[in-house]
């Protein structure tokens, strides 16, 4: 938010400067994340009245002037502008001074023009950065003329309003009060210990026989509405310091009325509205749109409604869309008679849905998503009626309607000094404590224990003594706090957790397999499920959905990583990424029942994607290496997954358990997302495996004999698996430590649905070498062992 140092100070007394005041702002929660000087860029530029002025003497176009510019002297310029005279005061660049220029910084030097010397060059208003609004006349293709009345021989910053400093301040959700002007400068009077001077409400309301119903058919959605009739108006332009005020925060001058609006909006953070009471038909009425209901807006944007938008209406037409833009079947024309102002709050969430449903923001649906109390209408429309009145573009009227369904009756929190000390852990001094809420607008009365504080209006924030107690100290100043441990806190040695420690070397492992880490939203689409074919009752479609989403893509949450993963491949293909590896270690999220009686269960899981390099048995040699990393024995079978290549999916087990799936995406899947390279993903249940991970590694020393190596060839059902032959193979002698596959080979000669296998066996002796003829001994268990569990037959 935006807000004028010189603005600030009409309404506290600031004897700082604006550094000073950022670092203080800084230090009781407000973060200024920018203060600009708006002169920074204009440096020795005077003011300076044109004495004599004759043509040049070698460039038709060109005029020769003599300018006193007071204490520095007269110069000579010469300039090609059309509406220079003698007498004319006019902004003078002098030798050394810096102008802006087409979007940078000008340096100006004296030079000489066809044989003429030029001690500087006079100034337009684009070259001092500045508009009409802040100075009549800034924007003619020229010079810029200035008042008569302007000193000679002066600074020009502040003759044209540019001596100030721009303060944009980030104020958090919790604070909307502060969302103005006057907000952040009770704030500041509080900081500096100074009087707060409130803006002016007073006006004369002037009798009138016409009368303006109001209907509010939605009080939940908008709890307050005020309407007040202004008569006589008369439309015209704003005064200079008004204009000046709504540039220096970003805003055109429109008029005199639609003007009042707009300052109200910066100078109390209440959003005003005026409609032209001639194209009124009826009173306004406060509802839901109807299905399909149409209205343009002052943009000249037409919109389709629905009930979910709320809509400011008449008794034949909508005239407004609530909290967002007025309609501009009601705006207000320079032949505009007579005004109608609102001044309301809206329910912040309404506003909201409205506003990012129909992709339409304004300065007003800003303020009302984070916020407007219902104090602060009537605080604003007494303003807007004030300076219609000193402005003299109309007469206020004794008509006003306030429908208002929400209480005015101020909270009270009751505490004790104790209490907040507690919180705090220091001790404030009780008076001080008093003070502070004081010049915070609190009514504070004070007892030898405690106090009873009565909460502004526009406070809705303070609920508690907690609330009081941060009050308190970002005033009193948080380096008055001292680190302490909590009551139960004990010294501890810190560092990760097993489980951190576990997940850390898990990451690791992965990474060395040439993944990379990927972080997702813990959400995405209902049609990822779509997207992956899962049958209507497929467990992961139990899914917890989001009750106020940022969008349909965001709506529920994640009960099987493999959507996101598959979303990052595309956005990388289409990208020109068309090759990588991703893994990702996160929770899913699995309901017990729906809808929710209770926190579903957050369960973690790993999933892998390699696309473009690498096929199936690369991303399983990765989920193998984490498995040998935790000391773990994972089995495979062929498996089914409706998003997988039929051919070439595998269930991953540890023991008997499942503990997750390997395979490519399907084909037609790739196909509808345009994926023309080869798409793996693996998907593991990281809680389930990290129960079985080796706790306590023991070691055993290396054998004292070399290890013996055969070979084995057999012919086995098409069925037969690799690793049920592994299994099998170490199963049926002890000595056999490992068994590799190294050819799979199909022939007429084997017979119909037959294959030959061969391994590599791998025999470690533990107690004494092992001959020749022990190793036929275990060659022969072992084809035993086969023939008799899966049929084998040796070639």
């Amino acid at each position: 938010m935006k807000v004028p140092f010189s603005w600030l100070k009409d309404y506290a007394e600031i004897d700082i400067t604006a550094q000073e005041l950022q670092d203080k702002l800084f230090s009781c929660g407000f973060e200024v994340e920018e203060l600009t000087y708006l002169g920074k860029d204009v440096t020795n530029v005077v003011t300076g009245r044109i004495t004599k002025t004759e043509k040049h003497p070698d460039a038709d176009r060109r005029t020769v002037c003599r300018v006193d510019c007071g204490a520095h002297g007269a110069k000579q310029i010469c300039t090609a502008a059309t509406n220079v005279f003698e007498g004319a005061i006019v902004p003078v660049a002098l030798d050394g001074s810096t102008v802006l220029h087409e979007g940078g910084v000008q340096k100006i030097k004296t030079g000489k023009l066809r044989g003429v010397t030029s001690e500087g060059m006079f100034c337009s208003g684009e070259e001092l950065g500045i508009s009409d609004d802040f100075y009549a006349g800034a924007e003619v293709n020229g010079i810029l003329i200035l008042d008569d009345d302007t000193p000679i021989g002066v600074d020009i910053r502040p003759v044209v309003g540019i001596d100030d400093y721009i303060f944009d301040i980030a104020v958090t959700a919790n604070r909307p009060d502060c969302q103005s002007v006057f907000g952040m400068a009770r704030e500041v009077a509080a900081i500096l210990k100074k009087p707060l001077k409130t803006p002016a409400t007073d006006y004369i309301a002037h009798p009138t026989d016409v009368k303006i119903s109001v209907t509010v058919k939605e009080p939940t959605l908008c709890p307050r509405y005020i309407g007040h009739y202004v008569a006589d108006v008369r439309i015209g332009t704003s005064p200079r310091w008004m204009r000046r005020r709504l540039a220096l925060c970003g805003l055109r001058s429109v008029s005199d009325v639609v003007d009042i609006t707009n300052f109200v909006l910066l100078e109390l953070g209440q959003p005003m509205h005026a409609f032209d009471r001639n194209y009124l038909q009826g009173g306004i009425v406060v509802r839901r749109a109807k299905e399909g209901e149409k209205i343009v807006t002052l943009d000249e944007k037409e919109f389709t409604l629905t009930p979910e938008n709320l809509l400011i209406c008449d008794e034949k037409k909508g005239v407004a869309l609530a909290g967002v833009m007025g309609g501009l079947n009601s705006e207000i024309k320079p032949d505009t008679a007579a005004v109608f102002f609102e001044a309301a709050k809206f329910a912040r969430d309404s506003v909201r849905k409205t506003s990012r449903a129909l992709g339409q923001r304004s300065d007003s649906s800003a303020r009302f998503e984070k916020g407007i109390d219902a104090y602060t209408c009537a605080f604003a429309m007494d303003r807007a009626l004030h300076l219609v009145q000193e402005l003299g573009c109309g007469k206020p009227t004794t008509w006003r309607v306030d429908v208002n369904a929400e209480s005015m009756v101020p909270r009270i929190v009751k505490t004790t000094y104790k209490k907040i000390d507690d919180l705090l852990g220091i001790c404030v001094p009780h008076a001080e404590m008093c003070a502070i809420l004081t010049r915070l607008g609190f009514e504070v009365t004070a007892t030898e224990e405690g106090m009873t504080v009565t909460v502004p209006l526009w406070r809705d924030d303070v609920d508690g003594y907690p609330d009081l107690a941060e009050e308190i100290i970002r005033s009193y100043g948080y380096e008055h706090t001292v680190p302490t441990f909590l009551s139960a806190a004990t010294v501890t040695g810190g560092g990760l957790t097993h489980a951190q420690k576990t997940e850390a070397k898990a990451k690791n492992v992965i990474r060395w397999q040439g993944y990379l880490e990927a972080c997702n939203y813990s959400f995405y689409s209902p049609k990822d499920f779509d997207l992956l074919r899962l049958p209507a009752d497929a467990p992961e479609r139990r899914a917890v959905r989001i009750l106020n989403p940022i969008g349909e893509d965001l709506s529920v949450m994640r009960t099987i990583l493999a959507p996101s993963m598959i979303a990052n491949v595309v956005r990388n293909v289409r990208r020109g990424n068309d090759e990588g590896a991703l893994f990702e270690l996160a929770n899913v999220y699995l309901p017990k029942e729906l809808p929710l009686t209770e926190l579903p269960e957050e369960r973690k899981h790993l999933v892998l994607v390699r696309w473009g390099g690498g096929d199936f048995f690369d991303v399983k040699g990765a989920v193998e290496a984490l498995a040998d990393a935790f000391d773990v024995r994972l089995s495979y079978e062929k498996g089914e997954k409706p998003f997988l290549h039929p051919g070439i999916t595998a269930i991953v087990k540890c023991g008997e358990k499942e503990v997750g799936w390997i395979g490519e995406l399907h084909p037609a899947i790739a196909g509808e997302l345009a994926l023309e390279k080869r798409v793996v993903l693996a998907e593991l249940d990281y809680a389930a495996l990290e129960r079985k991970f080796a706790k306590d590694i023991t070691y055993h020393a290396l054998p004292k004999f070399p290890a013996v190596v055969r070979d084995l060839a057999v012919v086995v059902d098409e069925g037969v698996t690799c690793a049920q032959m592994e299994a099998c193979i170490v199963k049926s002698c002890k000595a056999a430590k490992k068994a590799e596959l190294f050819d799979v080979y199909r022939g007429i000669r084997l017979g119909a649905d037959k294959k030959s296998m061969a391994f590599h066996i791998t025999f470690v002796p533990e107690e004494k070498a092992i001959t020749p003829e022990l190793a036929d001994t275990y060659f022969k268990k072992i084809v035993d062992g086969l023939n008799k569990n899966l049929g084998a037959e040796l070639r």
